[in-house]
């Protein structure tokens, strides 16, 4: 970045910030402009792309604590003033902002701010000036694109999404996605990722404008629910019917695993409904561990009955226990 830009160009007023923004306000309002003026969301567009670079300027230095305090102090010490020749009666110049400094006056001893020399021996400049005042070293441009005090600033994140089948999320897989500019990439999706959940994948998003670090691929993953399991963390979660008989008595059920094979489980006699009976290790398994397979008892009650099997049923509820079931639940209520 030229010198003459700390004083010349109002970098809050580039990218339409207060002084006081916050740091998130200020990534905000940058990747809300850098996704405007792009090169690639405006093709041939010189106005867009000399804006784009003026953005990215700005942003580059208020995106650093350091570099901001040293920007703000520039811009404070420097306010209204111009690389401009000192003549006598001149007022204003840019010598007479420094005179103080270094012991000269505005008719006095002038200070040259020239260009600094190609060797160590070369001529001092404003930049070794500012360097000295600043820790730091010449505003030149490096290999990479314009050094300034924070170095080429990151290219811009990309966005994307897909959505995939609750199996594949759970095993995991390979898909294709097509970016903005034509070309498809391949996203590995990692075995157990959830609904919701974002994948980041370094330096897939847009180049640097001035040479430095690729943004990052933002994919966002959608999962479709399954008609028989439900995720809970890593646990797989599945509602298993049960006969009235079976749970009375006890029984030996099959219950469905995910990808798999059956399991046998055993219902212990007198087992309710809403009973969690536990498979080790048949859930997600991913790169925090592996869960478990969590089967929920529901008894079936018959809805139809024939008079032969509602004698049967009867019989049975005369020879129980005269007990109320409700009797705990509606105490509890009352307090």
């Amino acid at each position: 970045m030229a010198s003459q830009d700390w004083f010349d160009k109002d970098f809050y007023k580039v990218l339409g910030v207060d002084k006081t923004a916050s740091d998130a306000e200020l990534k905000k309002t940058y990747r809300k402009l850098a996704r405007q003026y792009h090169p690639d969301s405006n093709p041939g567009d010189a106005a867009a792309e000399a804006r784009f670079k003026e953005i990215s300027e700005a942003y580059s230095v208020l995106s650093d604590k350091e570099q901001r305090q040293e920007y703000d102090q520039v811009r404070a010490m420097g306010s209204g003033a111009r690389f401009t020749a000192g003549g006598p009666g001149a007022q204003g110049g840019f010598e007479d902002v420094f005179g103080g400094m270094f012991g000269g006056g505005g008719g006095g001893q002038r200070v040259r701010f020239g260009q600094p020399g190609n060797g160590r021996g070369g001529p001092s400049g404003f930049e070794d000036i500012l360097g000295g005042m600043f820790g730091g070293g010449g505003f030149g441009q490096s290999n990479g694109g314009y050094r300034g005090f924070g170095g080429p600033s990151k290219g811009v994140d990309v966005t994307a999404s897909t959505t995939l089948d609750f199996a594949t999320a759970i095993a995991g897989d390979t898909v294709k996605l097509s970016q903005g500019n034509g070309r498809p990439v391949n996203v590995r999706i990692p075995a157990g990722v959830a609904d919701g959940q974002k994948i980041r994948l370094r330096g897939r998003g847009q180049p640097s404008p001035d040479g430095g670090e690729a943004g990052d691929l933002v994919v966002t993953v959608s999962v479709r629910k399954h008609p028989v399991f439900e995720r809970d963390g890593l646990n797989l979660r599945v509602d298993v019917p049960v006969t009235f008989v079976e749970a009375a008595l006890g029984a030996t059920i099959q219950v469905p695993t995910l990808g798999g094979e059956p399991v046998k489980l055993r219902v212990a006699p007198g087992t309710p409904s809403g009973r969690v009976l536990r498979v080790k290790g048949r859930g997600v398994a991913s790169s925090k561990g592996t869960g478990d397979l969590l089967a929920t008892v529901q008894v079936a009650v018959p809805s139809h009955l024939s008079d032969k099997q509602r004698e049967a049923v009867e019989a049975l509820a005369a020879s129980l226990p005269a007990e109320d079931p409700r009797e705990d639940l509606l105490a509890k209520a009352r307090g």
